[in-house]
């Protein structure tokens, strides 16, 4: 059985060294490349931390609303337990969503996500599909045909998780795309087989016969003037 978990995370702000913190994380699981329908979704009090404006635009979670939430303490255990052994799936998770959690996990004493359980949709997604002009969730979700439509008013952490798993379900169906590195190198590749005057130029090997001589001196009759040969 090969299990994968597709998760996300909402957070107060853009930077865990800064003191940021999570504030949703939603999770779904795919078994044998189907979706389940197992999910862990919960919301986070951020334990005094502000929601910045920028943050609260992207995901409208309010302090007032998670003032009543668990902690990130309270949830982990169970997280940790949801996620397992699996292959662990997030979008931009190499530079934000695994950092940022691992540093929560650390602080409670609890173990990260192993580097090794760690996959990152955006760099699957760079080295198989040759295409589309950026290589956001969303802009990905529209390339496959992937609905947004829940995600009509703003971000959620499960909406998100569940439009990352039928991304990265489409990524793994997706047969390597050649990228401009490749192209390049087989136009160049058509170009040297082309041959040239200057090299090993394929010669005839029959003599032309009386018409076509005659056709050729009256193409140079017409088009060459003043031709070195009859100076």
């Amino acid at each position: 059985m090969t299990r994968v978990i597709c998760f996300d995370l909402e957070t107060t702000g853009f930077d865990y060294a800064k003191g940021e913190r999570i504030i949703e994380i939603g999770a779904v699981e795919i078994v044998d490349g189907k979706l389940t329908h197992n999910t862990f979704h919960s919301y986070i009090n951020p334990d005094g931390k502000i929601v910045s404006p920028n943050a609260y635009l992207v995901h409208k979670l309010s302090n007032e609303f998670l003032s009543d939430k668990p902690k990130f303490k309270d949830i982990a255990p169970k997280l940790l337990e949801f996620l397992g052994d699996a292959r662990v799936v997030a979008h931009n998770g190499f530079d934000f969503d695994f950092p940022f959690i691992n540093h929560e996990l650390i602080q409670m004493g609890l173990p990260p996500i192993p580097r090794e359980s760690q996959e990152d949709s955006i760099v699957i997604a760079r080295h198989k599909i040759f295409g589309p002009k950026e290589y956001t969730l969303d802009a990905l979700a529209k390339w496959f045909g992937v609905s947004l439509a829940a995600r009509a008013d703003a971000h959620g952490a499960l909406i998100d998780a569940e439009i990352l798993a039928h991304v990265y379900l489409e990524l793994n169906a997706a047969a390597s795309s050649e990228t401009i590195e490749d192209i390049i190198e087989k136009q160049r590749a058509a170009l040297a087989a082309i041959p040239r005057t200057s090299g090993d130029f394929p010669k005839r090997s029959f003599a032309p016969n009386e018409s076509e001589i005659a056709a050729h001196a009256e193409f140079v009759e017409k088009n060459i003037k003043d031709s070195l040969w009859k100076a």
